[in-house]
């Protein structure tokens, strides 16, 4: 068997992660609370991991389970690509939903790993929105104007005012609304995910029915509005 079929073992994965981090035995055993003995087996391919172990090292050394089986060849660093996209609101892609107006930035980007968005909330409560969303990956969202109610599955609601943001996981289920007394509300969202398809995950997310896709003039001239100060109070 040549090194690289020796390589694509657990043990072999395994030994090389710990080379990478140039973690001893030892070091490896108390990261991740499994016993020297154990791990020494398994990089010499006589014992292997059940599923709970395998969930029990990725968790201890906060990385993904797939990254215990790729190839040190296959996760080092990432070419430089010299992407570049100046983000302005003319050029957004609009979508309108019952609940949101969203304004995507940067549209002519693909496969992107992170998905900037500026959103102007209408819905009032979480009944009026509906089912929480979900999605892959993580979101940041930080509030422009007015105020959010951020509604989360295993959370209390909170509220955010101007300048205050959260950082959710996107895979919990969540809704945004504006908060008690402001009529509508505007955040900046960042979605990131490792999922490459992000942003047709999101835009699946709005529904053939309700979401109204635009470019345009007509949007342009709309669009290029969304972060100017707006009355918070009275009749939308």
């Amino acid at each position: 068997m040549d090194g690289k079929a020796r390589h694509h073992t657990l043990g072999g994965l395994l030994r090389g992660l710990r080379a990478r981090h140039g973690w001893t035995l030892k070091e490896m055993s108390e990261r991740t609370e499994i016993p020297v003995s154990t791990l020494s087996k398994v990089e010499h391919n006589r014992l292997t991991l059940t599923y709970d172990k395998l969930l029990q090292l990725s968790q201890r050394l906060n990385i993904r389970m797939s990254e215990l089986f790729a190839d040190p060849a296959e996760t080092g660093e990432t070419a430089v690509t010299a992407r570049r996209s100046v983000g302005r609101m003319s050029e957004a892609v609009r979508v309108n939903t019952k609940n949101y107006d969203y304004y995507y930035l940067c549209p002519e980007l693909r496969r992107k790993r992170m998905v900037p968005v500026f959103t102007r909330i209408r819905a009032k409560s979480v009944e009026e929105f509906g089912e929480l969303v979900r999605h892959s990956g993580e979101e940041f969202i930080y509030v422009l104007e007015g105020a959010v109610q951020v509604n989360t599955e295993f959370y209390d609601p909170i509220v955010l005012h101007e300048g205050e943001s959260i950082y959710i996981d996107s895979n919990m289920g969540h809704a945004y609304v504006a908060a008690e007394g402001c009529n509508e509300a505007l955040v900046l969202a960042v979605c990131s995910s490792a999922d490459e398809g992000l942003l047709e995950s999101l835009y699946s997310l709005h529904g053939d029915n309700e979401a109204v896709r635009t470019t345009g003039p007509e949007t342009r001239e709309r669009a290029a509005k969304p972060p100017a100060k707006r009355a918070t109070r009275g009749t939308r």
